[in-house]
């Protein structure tokens, strides 16, 4: 179990940060972000069919998006690593977990937030069925990975 948490911080830390420990030049959890990154568009671009229009005004909203889901992914991995923190001492102090509680649920809400105010700039951009299949496209994305962490993130004690 605690393989598969300290997995699970991985992934999260290095989808949600840019550079945990820089050192010169580029380092392996960089590649793997960008990797992952690069990953994804091409994914939602094969899965767009986008027309050469359609793509000039939608990449550009893709990536304002992704840049603003950035800074959630940094908050979710904030959250995971004062877990992992908390987890390692022991059992979790009630206000401990409150506090972290509190936090998962802001989480949640500003990614649904984000998405909200997204949702009229890429309905600007693409037709409504395109849109709608982007934003399917992005859940299940985000639903993987929020798999991944819950498989591997154990109840709190």
């Amino acid at each position: 179990m605690m393989t598969k948490f300290v997995a699970a911080c991985a992934i999260v830390t290095g989808l949600a940060f840019p550079a945990i420990a820089q050192t010169p030049g580029t380092t392996n959890m960089e590649i793997l972000r960008q990797k992952i990154k690069a990953d994804k568009k091409l994914v939602v671009a094969e899965n767009l069919s986008l027309t050469d229009a359609e793509g000039a005004a939608f990449w550009p909203v893709y990536d304002a998006y992704q840049k603003d889901l950035q800074q959630i992914n940094q908050r979710l991995g904030a959250v995971i690593v004062a877990y992992a923190d908390a987890y390692k001492k022991g059992p979790v102090a009630n206000d401990v977990a409150k506090k972290l509680l509190d936090e998962a649920l802001a989480v949640d809400e500003a990614e649904a937030k984000l998405k909200g105010s997204y949702v009229p700039k890429i309905l600007a951009s693409l037709p409504a069925t395109k849109a709608a299949r982007y934003i399917q496209i992005e859940n299940k994305i985000r639903a993987v990975i929020r798999y991944e962490l819950a498989d591997g993130i154990p109840l709190v004690n």
